[in-house]
């Protein structure tokens, strides 16, 4: 095999191994249940990391994520979302909460019934800039990562025991630390999903000067698992199926059907080398119904099964099925 564009890899490779990441941690949260909390959208990137316990999340559009110790979970776009015990306990405005509960000196928030204890990390983050924006756009509104199990980032784990660690004492300056540690399994979060994503070249188009066109795009990155037609698209920009398909081309600089193709394998790619889902749990979510459709269309444009690519962590080279 021969590895897939190495000139552009090995372009991608050096940004993402430059990849920055500038986060503020917002509180350390001791939670016992009953208990729940929403958080406005903002246009800052959010997270929280699990250290212990379970909980749940619910956005927009997305069905609810049970979170269990060693979880990551990344609001790219700073989504309005609500963080529970379980489904239906009681919630509150995050702000409205701190100010029941205050913050101690170290940014921690406790509060809750008498129930099981969950830790959550919580905070926003900033990437360095030089991380182009069609490589951001690979990243799904929600990414939902075991940031322990993964065998990718086996590596965290002692990082991972840290915070856990820092979580345990009560020392000055702790919220600098958790800031810092956050940096580091953030980092290395994104750029295992990013490397899976781009590993076979899916890298959409960036900013594009047809608004419609932008909008349709974007349709297609947040929402993969939708039914997309030609039509449906054109449908939701406000043109015809002709028109949406000649000046998507145009700007896209391929079929609209095509670039759907690519961004649900460059999600696909990211989930698996990043989270521990099952292939037909990826393939759910990124509009191939079930692991068999999923197999075929992957092997079709990376020249190797899921699973396999899955086994090698996106490091094995790649071919393309037209590969002559």
């Amino acid at each position: 095999m021969r590895l897939l564009n190495p000139s552009r890899s090995d372009s991608v490779s050096e940004l993402l191994a430059a990849l920055t990441v500038h986060s503020s941690v917002y509180c350390l949260s001791e939670l016992r249940a009953p208990w729940g909390f929403h958080v406005d959208g903002a246009d800052v990137a959010r997270f929280h990391l699990v250290l212990d316990g379970t909980c749940w999340l619910a956005a927009d559009g997305l069905s609810p994520l049970r979170l269990t110790a060693g979880d990551l979970v990344i609001l790219s776009r700073g989504e309005r979302h609500t963080m529970c015990d379980e489904p239906g306990s009681p919630v509150l405005g995050l702000d409205l909460l701190i100010s029941d509960h205050p913050l101690d000196d170290q940014g921690r928030l406790r509060c809750g019934g008498a129930g099981p204890r969950t830790r959550l990390l919580c905070g926003g983050f900033a990437l360095g800039s030089a991380i182009p924006a069609p490589l951001l756009a690979l990243l799904p509104p929600v990414l939902h990562m075991d940031a322990v199990a993964t065998g990718v980032i086996t590596w965290l784990e002692p990082v991972f025991a840290l915070v856990r660690q820092e979580a345990e004492s009560s020392h000055p300056g702790a919220q600098a630390i958790f800031a810092k540690l956050a940096d580091v399994f953030l980092a290395q979060a994104l750029r295992s999903y990013l490397i899976g994503a781009e590993q076979a070249g899916l890298l959409g188009p960036g900013p594009l000067a047809d608004p419609p066109i932008g909008a349709a795009v974007g349709l297609i990155r947040d929402q993969p698992a939708r039914p997309w037609t030609v039509q449906a698209l054109a449908r939701e920009v406000g043109m015809s199926r002709t028109l949406f398909s000649t000046r998507f081309r145009a700007a896209a600089g391929e079929s609209p059907m095509r670039h759907l193709t690519r961004v649900r394998l460059g999600q696909a790619a990211g989930y698996l080398t990043a989270t521990k889902l099952s292939i037909d749990a990826i393939a759910r979510r990124t509009g191939y119904g079930n692991s068999a459709a999923l197999s075929k269309a992957f092997k079709r444009e990376f020249g190797t099964s899921p699973g396999r690519y899955r086994e090698n962590r996106g490091t094995i080279e790649v071919l393309q099925a037209a590969d002559q």
